[in-house]
């Protein structure tokens, strides 16, 4: 037990990949299903203040329309958002594990914030903002982080491509920096064999396959890191279901 009611509390972060928008399944999603195949009867709790999706005709995320209707109100919560990145994130995640009981949080963010916002040094010190300031919150708090994904725009764009991977490299030393035994953070692999144009469905937002990659990535690093759960099982041949 982490000194709640339940093992482990989850709190999705993440920007569009994460929140996804009317009528997907989302990689939340997937990994509800994983948790409770692994950790069951009680041993987890997904937390966090949102639920919707994003409702691409108003422009908000007033959605909820999921993939599957039947994916449970209460595994639905998150702190994720289009448009939002490390820089939005990090403000608020302290209040947010305080008001969450989070214990895990698994976190996609950085292409936005290298899209739109900031350069790859001051993501990753936004990401390091992000970590300290969650701390604050608990200082007990597990953190598993996604590498940046780059999607279609830096096939084209050259500069992008290279602020991405040096985001990734930064990323890499951050964890190295801030990984501790009492608050361990762990940098998952690149989500196997993801190809952005057979995973996606637009270039950057996870399709069904890609969603259960995303979901994958952060299990199987759970799983060979802490013993968390098991190795990720769910059924790419039947990701559409």
């Amino acid at each position: 037990m982490i000194g709640h009611d339940v093992a482990m509390r989850f709190l999705f972060v993440g920007d569009s990949m994460t929140v996804g928008k009317a009528g997907d399944f989302t990689w939340r999603y997937r990994m509800w299903q994983h948790l409770e195949a692994t950790l069951g009867d009680g041993g987890y709790a997904i937390t966090g203040p949102r639920t919707g999706l994003y409702d691409t005709e108003a422009n908000a995320p007033l959605s909820h329309a999921y993939g599957d209707a039947a994916f449970p109100a209460s595994a639905r919560r998150h702190l994720a958002g289009w448009g939002e990145g490390w820089l939005h994130m990090a403000p608020v995640i302290a209040d947010t594990v305080t008001a969450a009981r989070a214990d895990v949080l698994l976190v996609s963010l950085g292409l936005i914030d290298l899209g739109f916002y900031t350069d790859s040094a001051q993501t990753a010190a936004n990401a390091r903002d992000f970590i300290t300031a969650a701390r604050t919150a608990n200082p007990r708090i597990k953190l598993v982080l996604l590498p940046v994904i780059p999607n279609v725009r830096a096939e084209s764009d050259g500069p992008f491509a290279a602020e991405c991977d040096r985001f990734n490299a930064l990323l890499a030393e951050a964890v190295a920096d801030l990984d501790t035994p009492a608050s361990p953070v762990l940098l998952t692999e690149h989500p196997a064999g993801y190809d952005i144009h057979t995973d996606t469905y637009d270039g950057t937002h996870p399709g069904p396959t890609g969603e259960h990659k995303l979901a994958g990535a952060f299990a199987d690093a759970m799983h060979r890191a802490w013993g968390v759960g098991g190795p990720y099982a769910g059924a790419l041949a039947t990701a559409g279901h």
